[in-house]
């Protein structure tokens, strides 16, 4: 399958955050408008405490039109890196920060009309110093048991793609842990 081969690009609209491009492209012999909004990026961290507890955040989504559970993120600034902008968002977010932080993996969450990618980390060795939120940020911190928040996976409360797909890679961890391991292992107690 041939790529899609670009003609023109328009920006429609530059925000703060966000541009909005317009392409005029070529495939297999067809002309195709496309729409394109422009994104710096952004990590995402899932922070487990020492007891075994996800530290995550619930805020209201402007977009989503209600309040959702998810785990720490934000945009990446301008020359930014990943590590720098994750370490960032947890503490400004949560109040921790964390001795230890590996990445993860990225992913594109929604790759049909957005350029972002998101940083997926890992963080542990936490310690709470207090939050220090943006103006723009009401940030409650819900501190939530391993297993309830896997369980959550499956319930529809956990509504929000980047929390899924942190949760999802953090159980299949554990179950890789667990293969590992043996099966008479408890690794969901504390």
């Amino acid at each position: 399958m041939s790529g899609e081969t670009v003609l023109e690009r328009e920006t429609v609209y530059r925000g703060s955050l966000l541009s909005l491009l317009r392409y005029r492209v070529s495939l297999e012999g067809r002309r195709l408008l496309r729409e394109v909004i422009e994104h710096p990026g952004a990590v995402a961290v899932i922070p487990v405490s020492d007891d075994g507890k996800i530290i995550m955040v619930r805020q209201h989504r402007l977009p989503a039109g209600r309040t959702l559970l998810e785990i720490p993120a934000g945009t990446k600034k301008a020359g930014e890196e990943d590590e720098e902008c994750a370490r960032r968002e947890l503490l400004e977010e949560t109040g921790y920060v964390a001795r230890f932080l590996r990445k993860v993996w990225s992913f594109y969450p929604a790759p049909g009309y957005s350029t972002e990618r998101i940083t997926l980390f890992l963080a542990k060795g936490l310690e709470k110093v207090g939050q220090r939120l943006d103006e723009d940020e009401a940030i409650e911190v819900v501190e939530i048991p391993l297993g309830k928040a896997l369980e959550m996976l499956g319930s529809g409360l956990v509504e929000d793609a980047k929390t899924l797909i942190g949760l999802c890679w953090l159980a299949l961890e554990l179950a890789r842990r667990w293969e590992r391991l043996g099966t008479n292992t408890h690794i969901f107690q504390h």
